[in-house]
Order: C-alpha cells, then sequence, then structure tokens
C-alpha cells in the first residue's frame, strides 16, 4: 500500500491494539455497563463478563447475552479498556455521521473488498475498525478510527492534521475553507476533497403521549426563543415546555436554527426549562423521559418518540420522507458530508471515499436509518397535493391555462428524485449536480426505452412571463449539460424540457430558503409502452 507524506500529530487519536484479528482488553473488574446502539434499538444493562470475538459478553435477567461491538457503545466503569495503538487512517468530526453511518460504511466497505472488519467501540466515543483481507485470512490492508464530536471538529482537526477526513453535517463555511487553503489543504469544495455521502431530514420530537400532532414553524421558533413556555399556548395539555437544545457550533443546531429562524437573527434562548444534548442519541433519550419535552434529532435517531408535522409560513405541510429529503424540498434537511485534505494521499482514505460515495453503498446507507443519494419514483397523480394545488380555479385565465397544461403533461410522466440546481448567479451545478449527472445515467440504463424530460420551475421574483422563461432557459440547460455528460451514449433516449415558472411551489416564496427550494429542475420519466 501507498505510504503518503501526510503525518498524523502524535497523541491526537488512539485506537485499540489489534493482534490478529482479535482486539485485547486489559482485565477489568466484573461490574455493570450499559451497552447502547445509536438508533436505540439496543439499550440494556448488565453485568459485564468478557469481550471476546469482537462482542461483549453481558449477564442480564433474560440470560448471558452477546452482543457485536459493531452495533454498541459501552458506559460504565466496567467496560474494557484498550491498549493503544496508531491507525493508517483518522476520521473526525460530526457525531451524526461518526455515531450513526461511518461505522457501518466502514463494515459495508470491508465486504465490497472482500475482507473482514474487526470493529470496536472505545472510550469517549471513539470507534475502531481493522481490516483483512481475503475475509480475515489476508493481509492487513489498514485500520481506521473515527472520533465523534461535533461538525466543527471535522474542520479544526483537518486543518492540524490531526485527521485524514472530517464528517460534517453541514457545509464548510468560507473562513474554514479559507484557513485550509492557506494551510495547503487545498480546494475543499472541490469534488475531489467535498464528497456528499448522505441526506438527512431533521425531525422535531415529542413525548409519545403528547397531543400535539403539528406546529407551525412560526410557533416552534417561538418554543425556542422562549416566547411560548408552555403547552397550552399551542392547543397542548398544560404543562412547562422543556426545550431540548444542541450546543453551539453543532451542524445539527446550525441547520435546525437557519431552516427555523431564517435570515433573522436567532432571539435569546430563554425557555423556562432547557437542556443541552451534546449528541442525537441523547436528545431523544430526554425527549423520551420527559413528557413536555420537544428536540429534534436527525432522522434515524427519532428512537420511539413522536415526530411533529410542521406546517410552514405560506400553510404547506412538511413531512420528512426519503422522497422529499432527496429532491431536497424538505426544510428542516440537510447534506451529509465526508472532506479530505489533498495532500492527504493515503490508498486507504481514497479506496473508502470511493465507496461511501458510490451506488456500493446505498444499501448501507439505507440500513443506518440515513437517505441515500439513490433515484425514488413517484407517480404523479390528480389528488397529490400538488394535482389538487394545479386544480385551483382562483388565479386568471393566463396562468391557469399553464397550470392546466403542467396537469396534464405530469399525469402522465413520473416524478423521478433526482432535482438540478444551480451554484447562486452562475450557470454551474451546485456540488451535488454533478454526482446527481452519474446516478441519473445509471439509472437510464435500465429504462432504455424511456422518455425523459426535464422541468424547470422559479420562485415568484419578477414577472410571470419572465419567470417562465427562466425555467425553460434553466430546463434546457440542464437537458444540454445531461447531453454533453451521456456523450456517446445518448443514443436510444428520448429527451425533452419544459418550464413552468414559479407554478408549483414546494416551498414558501418569502425566505432566501423558500425561494432556494423553488429554483429547481425537475426530471420526468414515462417508459414507453
Amino acid at each position: 500500500m501507498k505510504n503518503s507524506g501526510f503525518s498524523i500529530k502524535a497523541g491526537a487519536f488512539c485506537i485499540l491494539s489489534i493482534v490478529g484479528a482479535a482486539v485485547l482488553p486489559t482485565n477489568v473488574m466484573a461490574g455493570d455497563v450499559t451497552l447502547k446502539s445509536a438508533d436505540g434499538t439496543v439499550n440494556l444493562t448488565g453485568e459485564f463478563l468478557a469481550f471476546e470475538d469482537n462482542s461483549y459478553m453481558v449477564r442480564t435477567p433474560l440470560g448471558d447475552l452477546r452482543i457485536a461491538a459493531t452495533r454498541v457503545t459501552c458506559e460504565g466503569e466496567s467496560c474494557p479498556v484498550f491498549e493503544i495503538d496508531s491507525a493508517d487512517v483518522q476520521i473526525a468530526g460530526s457525531d451524526t455521521l461518526g455515531n450513526g453511518l461511518v461505522p457501518l460504511l466502514l463494515e459495508g466497505y470491508a465486504g465490497n473488498i472482500q475482507a473482514a472488519a474487526t470493529i470496536s467501540a472505545g472510550a469517549d466515543n471513539n470507534i475502531v475498525a481493522e481490516l483483512i483481507g481475503d475475509d480475515g485470512y489476508g493481509d492487513d490492508l489498514g485500520s481506521y478510527l473515527v472520533k465523534s464530536a461535533g461538525s466543527n471538529d471535522a474542520f479544526s482537526t483537518l486543518l492540524e492534521k490531526e485527521a485524514h477526513i472530517g464528517m460534517s453535517s453541514r457545509r464548510i463555511r468560507p473562513d474554514e475553507a479559507r484557513a485550509l487553503r492557506d494551510a495547503g489543504a487545498g480546494n475543499m469544495v472541490s469534488p475531489s476533497q467535498e464528497h456528499i455521502v448522505a441526506v438527512d431530514s431533521l425531525v422535531v420530537i415529542t413525548h409519545p403521549s403528547n397531543p400535539i400532532n403539528t406546529l407551525t414553524t412560526e410557533q416552534l421558533g417561538k418554543i425556542y426563543s422562549g416566547e411560548i413556555k408552555d403547552w397550552s399556548e399551542v392547543g397542548g395539555t398544560p404543562g412547562k415546555i422543556l426545550v431540548v437544545d444542541r450546543p453551539e457550533g453543532s451542524g445539527t443546531r446550525a441547520v435546525f436554527s437557519n431552516a427555523i429562524f431564517g435570515d433573522k437573527p436567532e432571539l435569546e434562548l430563554a425557555p423556562l426549562e432547557v437542556r443541552i444534548a451534546n449528541d442525537n442519541s441523547k436528545v431523544s433519550e430526554l425527549v423520551n423521559e420527559h413528557e413536555n419535552a420537544i428536540g429534534f434529532v436527525g432522522y434515524a435517531f427519532q428512537r420511539g418518540a413522536k415526530p411533529l408535522t410542521l406546517i410552514n409560513e405560506c400553510g404547506l405541510s412538511i413531512r420528512a420522507d426519503a422522497f422529499s429529503a432527496r429532491t431536497e424540498e424538505y426544510a428542516l434537511q440537510r447534506r451529509l458530508y465526508l472532506y479530505n485534505r489533498a495532500d492527504a494521499d493515503s490508498e486507504q482514505m481514497s479506496d473508502f471515499l470511493t465507496y461511501a460515495t458510490s451506488p456500493a453503498a446505498d444499501a448501507v446507507i439505507s440500513k443506518s436509518g440515513f437517505i441515500g443519494l439513490s433515484i425514488d419514483r413517484r407517480i404523479q397523480s390528480l389528488d397529490s397535493d400538488r394535482g389538487r394545488a394545479l386544480l385551483n380555479t382562483n388565479v386568471d385565465a393566463y396562468e391557469g391555462a399553464f397550470m392546466r397544461d403542467m396537469l396534464a403533461k405530469m399525469v402522465e410522466y413520473d416524478r423521478l428524485s433526482t432535482t438540478f440546481r444551480f451554484r447562486t448567479g452562475s450557470s454551474a451545478l451546485d456540488e451535488r449536480g454533478l454526482v446527481d449527472m452519474q446516478r441519473l445515467a445509471d439509472y437510464l440504463k435500465a429504462e432504455p426505452d424511456a422518455e425523459v424530460l426535464f422541468v424547470g420551475f422559479t420562485d415568484d421574483v419578477g414577472a410571470f412571463d419572465s419567470n417562465r422563461k427562466l425555467s425553460e432557459d434553466r430546463a434546457n440547460q440542464a437537458l444540454a449539460q445531461f447531453e454533453q455528460f451521456l456523450g456517446d451514449d445518448i443514443a436510444g433516449y428520448t429527451l425533452d424540457s419544459a418550464g413552468y415558472g414559479e407554478i408549483a411551489p414546494s416551498g414558501c416564496n418569502v425566505s432566501s430558503e423558500g425561494r432556494r427550494i423553488n429554483r429547481r429542475v425537475e426530471v420526468w420519466v414515462k417508459t414507453a409502452g
């Protein structure tokens, strides 16, 4: 294997010593430990018996149980303590990825290259993976350490050369990218260094017994700014609201704050009761323990809490599902990123990143509870929310004619989750667009006789006809880029474009985020016959 000149500062991280394919803990006294999984499916306490074959052995009222270390973290003084060594690839940053996704990606990557992965949970939220080739009978293929904290840590550790890969639940900020560039790390937003591995919907959760099913985004903002302090103020059972929030610097908190408070500065947080939880699992744990609590977590971390439907300022329902997350039309949605330095030229790192962003990882991402970038297909019917909106008679005859035209065409096609957006003020696709071009091309290989329609939309800023023309231009532009991307493979496809301007908004045009959501090119497909 190639060994690059990139070096990690000594002592920055540590991993479990590996002897053969086994991880050997130091001696520990018997006592109670708690084993927890990130998704909440495992949460048990028992007497620690042993750590062997990459599993914890614990004695419980149900008997002696063996729990794979891949799935859980161990809490308690009797948890095994591991010897220290160094890792070939060190990964740091967001706990959303570090606890919920990356360990499974490492396991999936091992299977993809016919290797065996010994994955164990260490102290301080560390996860360690050792890969052995030929299903465990071959050569050592490298060791990986995953240290979970917050998204800020992704960029600080990359800056200090304390990590090869940074995990972030938000996009890198310009000041962070400039600092890394100036430190010789390269262009952090280039496709070779910025990798979108999944999308995630933030879900607002309450205790299962809470009778509230919906909140407006305005009400939610007032709860988190302290203006609303009792559930009775939003139609619920009287009781002081316990607000569960994330710490400053959390990528999850940044996404929530931007979506709920928008362009307005967040008001000073002053609820009567507030708890700060350092990770998604702790948020859901607190919400499930306190009947008056409210919190927000990643899609994979609901853990039996009650998800709420949000109503935005335009009256549109905001529901968290995989299709709306992939189209990026759900307001509390985020991309999950992996970043690497340009000078961290490690073969183990590069091969893992290639796998993590490939269709081969889709099943693993889905298994983890997150939402991969694979393509969904949805029927567009007359009785859908969009269909009913297009039947609205409270519009003038001129606009109504275009709405009827869109409705007639829409019901002939299914919509794909592939949705293209452009960089602000640019004709270039955004960072996800390039990934989606390849995904769409792969999808259409299985649909060689399909008719594909690129359909453009805009926000409502400007004149109706101007917006319609702009949407047509953007649809043509996306089509042209896709034709160029296909190259010689274009033969056999029927491709066309259309534009409907501000018709059929998916977001609310009163906010910058809503307008961004509405500026899009959708992909519709009709199978011949």
